[in-house]
């Protein structure tokens, strides 16, 4: 399955959309997409995940990458991540770090 993250800027909010299966061989793409979005200064990073349908840990570190990206003042929200994935973030205790939601809501 392939991967793909979409990044588009609402305001002071970036959304990355990720669809796909986020691993070893597509984590630059994400990793590129977080740095695009921490150039703009936003005060929030929203992934959405509803269409992410695998996430390895080279996806965890790409986590870890956006929340040192970002910086500390920026809200990361985990937006509509399946069970699976939303398992392997909390087994991190990475969910301690980011805002779990079901979905996004503007």
């Amino acid at each position: 399955m392939s991967f793909s993250a979409t990044l588009t800027i609402d305001g002071s909010t970036a959304l990355l959309t990720l669809q796909g299966e986020l691993d070893a061989t597509t984590a630059a793409t994400f990793f590129a997409q977080v740095s695009e979005a921490a150039a703009g200064g936003p005060s929030r990073l929203v992934l959405i995940m509803d269409e992410l349908a695998y996430m390895s840990s080279a996806g965890l570190r790409g986590l870890v990458f956006a929340r040192q990206k970002m910086g500390e003042g920026v809200e990361i929200v985990v937006a509509g991540a399946n069970k699976s994935v939303a398992q392997t973030i909390r087994l991190t205790g990475f969910d301690q770090s980011v805002v779990m939601s079901e979905r996004y809501l503007a």
